[in-house]
């Protein structure tokens, strides 16, 4: 069958069965078996899932993601996060939307010790909007903060989304984690300043708390330790080049797990069932990711034998068109995508078909790849699969799932300010990994 044909049955393929709905990871390898047998036979199918599914899944960087989930899982039980929250509401509390404002620092810290967008939205979510209904918030301003806060999680250091982009590139999972640390506190900046914004003329311009003194804030700031300890342990071993990103993984997964048996709670609500639950959700987190990987191997292997990739890339670079438009046009693919995908599924959709593209034209990688995950992160918070709204629907009952969507569209709009700035300033992303010495 003519090559161009079978692109056009298998990309209509995966959209039939998702719509039936068939899992993505299914979806995926199915359609991509669907392409080999047309354009080859069914032989060669056999033949080549042989090894596809180990080559695909067997590769050295992937160990970093359960390592930083399970580090994320011990913080989350340990309460890091419930900590955070009071010492943030100290110093911002008594803001004009300031209750909220405190979620986005906790996100932005326990995201410092969670590779997840959806752990960091459940953990600051169960804490911060029990807080800020006590406090009489705008309902959907405190829900949006939070579920926007949450896509913190997949940004800032250790996350496991840029480990995963660095594994389908072949680029550094070292610069790529730090490439992440200064857009994450650009994209906390902004979310603040937006919240200020928004709080003083809306419904949550009284409701603030009372301000602490500043004794009593600097005081507090200590119980933020386990995160400070965390972040250097893991980030600072990667930067001076003290460890590789896998080993900094396992030392923090160890560090999380010392904090958990130091948190005296824990033992009276029982620890071995907090360390079982950590476990099996770091197990599932990762067969879910390992899963979707082999499925888009599939697929992605259909396309390089019918060399899609390649072709597209050539015939962006031979059509003329000015290189920013190009990667902003492939950046903008990724709204659609994100109103029916989840994150990990648009990558292994998107990447092996618009990599050449972006590498042809000469861009950094590692620019890229905060774009990407930048525009990923939108697809957390929109309509009609924003995964993070429908965790904070579920954590508070009383907040219908619209509501939350539409305290969500102010951050989707500073979103878009924050890629705006990292698009045509490209320094904000690649000046921090420039200073390491090492890979």
């Amino acid at each position: 069958m003519d090559p161009l044909l079978a692109t056009y049955i298998a990309v209509a393929l995966i959209f039939f069965l998702m719509a039936t709905g068939v899992p993505v990871f299914a979806a995926l390898a199915l359609s991509g078996a669907a392409g080999l047998i047309m354009v080859e036979d069914l032989a060669f199918l056999m033949t080549r899932l042989k090894s596809l599914t180990y080559s695909t899944t067997a590769v050295y960087t992937l160990v970093i993601i359960p390592l930083f989930i399970l580090m994320g899982a011990f913080a989350h039980h340990a309460k890091i996060g419930e900590k955070l929250f009071h010492v943030a509401a100290k110093w911002v509390g008594h803001l004009p939307g300031g209750l909220a404002m405190a979620s986005i620092l906790t996100s932005a810290g326990f995201a410092a010790t969670s590779g997840s967008s959806v752990a960091t939205a459940a953990t600051v979510g169960s804490v911060a909007l029990p807080e800020m209904k006590k406090a009489g918030y705008d309902p959907s301003l405190s829900a949006g903060a939070v579920a926007a806060g949450g896509v913190l999680g997949v940004l800032i250091p250790p996350s496991v989304l840029l480990i995963f982009y660095a594994a389908l590139t072949e680029s550094s999972a070292g610069k790529m984690l730090i490439a992440g640390i200064v857009p994450g506190l650009l994209t906390t900046f902004i979310f603040m300043m937006g919240i200020w914004l928004i709080a003083r003329k809306g419904a949550s311009r009284t409701a603030v708390t009372q301000r602490a003194g500043w004794g009593e804030a600097v005081a507090g700031t200590g119980q933020a330790w386990q995160v400070l300890v965390l972040f250097i342990v893991v980030m600072g071993g990667i930067y001076m080049g003290l460890m590789t990103p896998t080993e900094a993984g396992a030392l923090g997964a160890f560090a999380a797990f010392l904090m958990l048996l130091a948190h005296r709670a824990s033992w009276r609500e029982g620890m071995l069932g907090k360390i079982t639950e950590s476990f099996k959700s770091t197990i599932d987190t990762t067969v879910m990711i390992l899963f979707t990987v082999i499925g888009a191997g599939v697929f992605s292997y259909f396309l390089t034998l019918i060399q899609v990739p390649n072709q597209v890339a050539s015939a962006v670079v031979d059509s003329g068109l000015p290189p920013y438009l190009v990667i902003a046009c492939l950046l903008l693919v990724f709204v659609p995508l994100g109103m029916f995908l989840d994150a990990f599924s648009m990558m292994v959709i998107a990447i092996p078909i618009m990599f050449p593209t972006v590498r042809s034209l000469g861009f950094d990688p590692i620019w890229f790849g905060i774009l990407t995950v930048k525009m990923c992160e939108i697809g957390l918070i929109t309509p009609p699969v924003g995964l993070n709204c429908y965790v904070i629907a579920g954590i508070d009952r009383e907040t219908p799932l619209p509501t939350v969507f539409r305290g969500a569209s102010w951050f989707v709009a500073m979103e878009f300010v924050t890629i705006t700035l990292l698009f045509f300033i490209p320094s904000i992303v690649t000046w921090l990994p420039g200073l390491m010495t090492v890979n």
